[in-house]
């Protein structure tokens, strides 16, 4: 089965900012090793960074005409940092991997939910 994780930040901080930069060059490296163990795990396909949710368009068709708002959807509680994509066996493993991640630790979550396949 193949799964998407989602990286919902929560209070995690990010590369740039101030929370980032008050952790020590010991906990940065170690956040950074973690990913880079993840996205070496087999069967893992890494996703892309996101940028934040300020700088997000929301795209809505209402009667046929495209409307576009700035921000985040508005009924999203929380950004989300990133994805990734994983083919595991069963939920287990998807949970597992998802623990691994340090959003999971550092205030944030991971949205495990498989993918449809075609």
């Amino acid at each position: 089965m193949k799964y998407m994780l989602l990286i919902h930040q929560g209070v995690t901080p990010l590369p740039g900012s101030d929370e980032w930069e008050r952790l020590s060059e010991d906990e940065k490296g170690a956040v950074y090793g973690a990913y880079k163990a993840i996205n070496e795990t087999p069967g893992v396909s890494p996703g892309l960074q996101l940028q934040p949710p300020e700088t997000a368009t929301t795209v809505r068709v209402q009667g046929g005409k495209t409307l576009t708002t700035d921000g985040p959807f508005v009924e999203l509680k929380e950004a989300i940092g990133g994805y990734l994509h994983f083919e595991a066996d069963d939920l287990d493993a998807a949970i597992e991997l998802a623990s691994r991640i340090p959003a999971a630790r550092m205030g944030g979550a991971i949205e495990v939910r498989p993918l449809v396949e075609r």
